[in-house]
């Protein structure tokens, strides 16, 4: 690179950290190398700030960048640096303290009076490491890390993984396995589109919403508790089939959860849909439409509130999901509205399989009979030295995975979930990669809110249903 761009050891040793440098040519010059792909690290790693995160004022932005902050970097070749003049215009913040951006997201906004001409998502406040961790976790500890990136949906999360390691070990399930891991996930599914009715109501004003969402999560939540013996991170779904069976009685608190989940349903609908200002807020805002949603990648209840009917359990269907009947809600809009709409009616397709689920539970073990991957009986420890031995090995050397590679996705609450799963031959992952749903759906903030009114701002994140750890982990 020319010298004039590249800067030299003393300018790297030299450059400011620990967000000091505020030098717009400085943020300018780490983009510019950050985007050209030239072999910068020590410059780049130099400056401590948000650095090449930062927006800039439109007259010193890169073209690629100003396309993508203003939401025409797809699909859209036109720019609107005609039609906004950078004097009339003012560059803030939001976030990431802020209390409506669910979790620690930081937006940088670009304001013409209270129009949003521009908009960043700015992330990793949250970042944890997750899928470095993973590589020093046993495929057995695997799913106590995972479990806690998409902390609304950890059973998915569990469930990915399980099922990835499953696919390297070329192992087989009992058919009672497979269907409590769809009761655990569909419920969770119902969970999570609970807590997002709830703070997506709270978010626009419905206060009352935040608390009917929550009195029927809390349901499935005791429910949880009793089966897993946690309400969240539950590390239940594990690789080979779940830790262990359904209690005595998950029959009576199954259907319990089947009648009340319905009627509150009923009370949503009186609380928000059809009601006037409900509906000013939310429709015809944020829309996305199915072209844009496809070219970025979306994919869950966002994706199918843009008129497209893909659903991972229906057309790449994963523990036994498939032999149960229901139908795939879309949504024709795009506009958050829909995504209510659909996710609303996500839950009642979800009480179907439950209900199905509940009718048609099969006898037999909850864990494959495979014993390299499970432990011994525990009344077996007891009488047999050999079975102590090998419960001892399993839980803290883990088992082997055959040397390979796979990539698991399954259909989360927030879309497409999936996991790239590199195996070494040893008893630890070689390498974790996580295709997060939340991070997908944030990108598409500068689409969703180009020209839009600053008050619509709050309603467009919360519709794309954003967890913070599931985007940064």
């Amino acid at each position: 690179m020319e010298d004039d761009i590249l800067p030299s050891d003393t300018a790297v040793e030299d450059a400011p950290v620990g967000g000091t440098s505020g030098d717009e040519s400085d943020r300018r010059r780490i983009k510019e190398l950050w985007v050209s792909g030239t072999e910068e690290p020590a410059w780049v790693t130099a400056s401590t700030d948000e650095g090449a995160q930062e927006m800039l004022p439109r007259e010193q932005e890169l073209a690629a960048e100003l396309h993508a902050q203003e939401g025409t970097s797809v699909l859209d070749d036109r720019l609107y640096e005609e039609d906004v003049i950078a004097d009339e215009t003012n560059i803030i913040n939001m976030g990431p303290q802020h209390p409506s951006t669910h979790g620690v997201l930081r937006l940088q906004l670009e304001l013409e009076g209270e129009i949003v001409r521009r908009a960043k998502p700015v992330i990793g406040y949250l970042h944890t490491g997750m899928e470095k961790t993973a590589e020093t976790l046993t495929y057995l500890q695997g799913g106590t890390n995972v479990t806690r990136m998409d902390y609304l949906a950890p059973l998915h999360n569990e469930l990915c993984f399980s099922l990835a390691t499953e696919r390297l070990l070329e192992v087989e399930l009992p058919p009672r396995a497979m269907a409590i891991r769809i009761l655990m996930t569909e419920l969770n599914r119902i969970s999570s589109h609970l807590v997002w009715a709830a703070t997506q109501g709270m978010d626009i004003g419905a206060l009352s919403m935040m608390i009917y969402g929550l009195r029927e999560r809390e349901l499935i939540l005791a429910f949880f508790e009793k089966v897993t013996g946690l309400r969240m991170n539950h590390n239940y779904i594990r690789p080979g089939g779940v830790a262990a069976d359904l209690p005595d009685g998950w029959e009576e608190d199954v259907v319990r959860i089947l009648e009340v989940i319905p009627q509150g349903m009923e009370e949503y609908k009186d609380l928000l849909t059809g009601q006037p200002i409900f509906l000013e807020r939310t429709q015809g805002v944020g829309v996305i439409t199915a072209d844009e949603a496809m070219a970025y990648g979306l994919g869950g209840p966002m994706l199918r509130a843009s008129g497209v009917a893909w659903d991972l359990r229906k057309s790449e269907p994963y523990s036994g999901i498939e032999n149960y009947e229901f139908d795939v809600p879309i949504g024709e809009h795009g506009d958050v509205y829909d995504r209510y709409m659909v996710r609303m009616a996500e839950i009642h397709e979800s009480v179907k399989i439950v209900r199905q689920v509940l009718e048609t539970m099969p006898d037999g073990d909850y864990r494959t009979g495979d014993l390299k991957v499970t432990p011994p009986p525990r009344a077996r420890i007891d009488e047999s030295m050999e079975a102590l031995i090998h419960h001892f090995k399993i839980f803290t050397e883990g088992f082997k995975v055959p040397l390979g590679e796979v990539y698991q996705a399954i259909e989360s609450p927030r879309g497409e979930l999936g996991h790239y799963l590199v195996a070494d031959g040893t008893a630890k992952p070689w390498r974790l990669h996580v295709r997060a749903p939340s991070f997908v759906n944030i990108q598409t903030l500068p689409v969703m809110m180009a020209d839009q009114l600053l008050a619509d701002a709050v309603a467009t994140i919360a519709s794309t249903d954003p967890v913070m750890g599931d985007c940064d982990r």
